[in-house]
């Protein structure tokens, strides 16, 4: 059976799977086989659909759901219907309104759901005191908008962008193929309950967005989801940037000593994620930044040497005026973030220096 460590999959050889998928794809993939597979599901998807629109994509307006609706239009013949769920104000930044506005300029009709942003904070509050990862409840509305708008509209086939089983080893996935299904029980949406965000501030009135459909109603509507990436060849965080790029993404000034990446095309709409990177830096001792450079050493861009610098300079940072505004959205002190966060740190991955700092233990 494959070995499982902290957020990541490895295969019998102790060999992490996505490293493995990178090896397998370089030994040689049928693509002319998915080919035919993706296009049978699209052809699918405009039979079945109950309305013109061909297929449902969630999209922020950034440089993967730019290519997946791309592909979907130009490459398959679809006709997608766009849903992005906004973030609150005092939450996205400038360049998010603007990636989907440009996004929309390209020629695509998207439907905009915006939530109630006291219930989104507050949700966002408790996700970070119960499971050190804010992100929990925002990803539930995020992917949960697409599944209810598929379902009320009758539109079953879901386009979904990588699966995180091949590019980042999620375990939860349970498969590493194109099928989609079990995206709810992802590591963050957890199955898509929403009982833990119930209290006396949020009821279940206020929750609906944040709740996947039950699986006999995404059943009764024939709901199909599929990972777009799995059927080609070059999705993958450099090419997805570049032709987004040439079609008028906006970018952030990026500072990697701020936001704790390496490029300035990741995680654009919003600038809170380096807060939720950097808690993941403490339960596993890896952020985005060792995301970035793994990708980008499977793919020959990067040499390994290179990388482990540029780790070691940069992963797991994030500003302390990030970390002070997501304080404020939330309704904390600082002292209190800080308090919570040091909760989540893995004693096993972190001991104490001379200075009583804390010093990560990681070997190269």
């Amino acid at each position: 059976m494959p070995e499982t460590r902290p957020g990541i999959q490895f295969d019998a050889d102790g060999v992490c799977m996505p490293c493995r998928n990178t090896t397998d794809l370089k030994a040689g993939v049928d693509w002319q086989a998915r080919r035919a597979e993706i296009e049978a599901i699209a052809k699918w998807g405009r039979e079945n659909s109950q309305n013109g629109y061909d297929c449902i994509i969630g999209v922020s307006g950034g440089k993967d759901s730019t290519r997946q609706a791309l592909l979907a239009r130009d490459e398959l013949g679809l006709n997608p219907l766009l849903v992005s769920s906004t973030y609150p104000p005092r939450q996205q930044n400038d360049i998010g309104p603007a990636n989907l506005s440009n996004l929309i300029s390209l020629g695509f009709n998207c439907l905009s759901i915006s939530l109630s942003p006291q219930t989104w904070a507050k949700a966002m509050r408790l996700a970070f005191f119960e499971y050190g990862n804010w992100c929990k409840s925002t990803e539930l509305a995020l992917y949960t908008s697409s599944a209810r708008v598929a379902v009320s509209m009758g539109v079953p086939l879901i386009l979904l962008g990588e699966n995180n089983a091949v590019v980042y080893g999620d375990t939860s996935m349970g498969a590493d193929g194109g099928d989609a299904s079990r995206i709810r029980h992802n590591n963050t949406l957890g199955g898509g309950d929403t009982a833990w965000l119930e209290n006396e501030e949020i009821g279940p009135e206020k929750l609906m967005w944040y709740a996947y459909p039950g699986e006999q109603e995404m059943d009764a509507a024939k709901l199909r989801m599929i990972f777009l990436g799995y059927y080609f060849s070059d999705f993958d965080i450099m090419t997805n940037a570049k032709i987004a790029l040439e079609k008028g993404l906006h970018v952030r000034d990026n500072d990697p000593e701020k936001y704790g990446t390496l490029n300035n095309f990741e995680d654009l709409d919003e600038d809170f994620v380096p807060v939720n990177q950097y808690l993941k830096f403490l339960k596993f001792g890896f952020s985005r930044v060792t995301d970035e450079v793994c990708e980008l050493i499977r793919q020959g861009d990067l040499s390994r040497e290179d990388g482990i610098e540029l780790i070691k300079k940069y992963d797991g940072r994030c500003s302390d005026e990030l970390t002070s505004r997501f304080c404020d959205f939330i309704g904390i002190s600082v002292d209190e973030f800080w308090s919570v966060a040091e909760k989540y740190r893995n004693p096993d991955i972190w001991e104490r220096d001379n200075s009583d700092g804390w010093v990560l233990m990681r070997d190269f």
